[in-house]
């Protein structure tokens, strides 16, 4: 992989990028599944299939009762999402890192709005971002380019290769390269390499300290 260019700003996914919420999603899911009849799915197999937001994935798995999915899932969610939220090893200090080199953090997720800045109050993280975008924030949701622009709006700071899109998934370098930006993958061994093969990230890191690393690489003078 060549050299990164130096950060002007670092976008972050939410779930399996910066915190681990996996059993509030998983029990959700299957309860809005099992309201339908369908079989439960093992938390390893939602952690697999949640990718898109809702409005994108819920007509595929629901068809026309997905809004009535929807008010499910959320009626389970709300009641313990907020107990069951873990930050990722290492993830507070990477946003004290980015701060501490003066670049500009966002958070670009595919998780409603209101529950992902709910999740960023609870862990009294909202100092370390300057705006936090999630599914239904923007006209359209990641992949589009849309929630990239609402997360910069206002910082004087453009699309471009000095804009770091940091996630877990391919649709995150999708989002990232669609958008002109640098895709940096949080590796977890959730989806195959295949699944990278039409949007290759620039750069690799597993754990949060090694995603620091890089940034701090980027910005030294050669």
């Amino acid at each position: 992989m060549t050299a990164l260019p130096a950060p002007a700003a670092v976008l972050f996914d939410w779930d399996n990028t910066l915190v681990d919420n996996w059993a509030a999603i998983a029990g959700a899911l299957n309860a809005a599944r099992g309201a339908f009849g369908h079989p439960e799915m093992s938390e390893a197999a939602v952690r697999g299939w949640v990718r898109q937001s809702m409005r994108n994935s819920f007509p595929a798995m629901f068809g026309d009762a997905w809004t009535e999915a929807r008010d499910i899932f959320y009626g389970s969610f709300r009641t313990n999402h907020l107990e069951t939220l873990n930050p990722l090893p290492g993830a507070a200090g990477l946003l004290r890192g980015l701060n501490g080199l003066g670049v500009y953090v966002g958070v670009v997720s595919n998780k409603n709005g209101e529950y992902l800045r709910k999740e960023i109050r609870h862990l009294a993280w909202g100092g370390y971002f300057g705006r936090a975008v999630g599914a239904g924030d923007a006209v359209e949701d990641k992949p589009a380019v849309a929630p990239v622009d609402l997360a910069l709006r206002g910082t004087g700071i453009g699309r471009s290769d000095a804009v770091w899109f940091v996630g877990d998934a391919a649709i995150d370098m999708e989002c990232a390269i669609r958008a002109g930006c640098t895709p940096v993958l949080r590796a977890t061994g959730d989806e195959p390499e295949a699944a990278f093969r039409d949007w290759p990230p620039a750069a690799v890191a597993d754990s949060s300290e090694g995603i620091l690393r890089l940034a701090v690489d980027a910005r030294r003078p050669i």
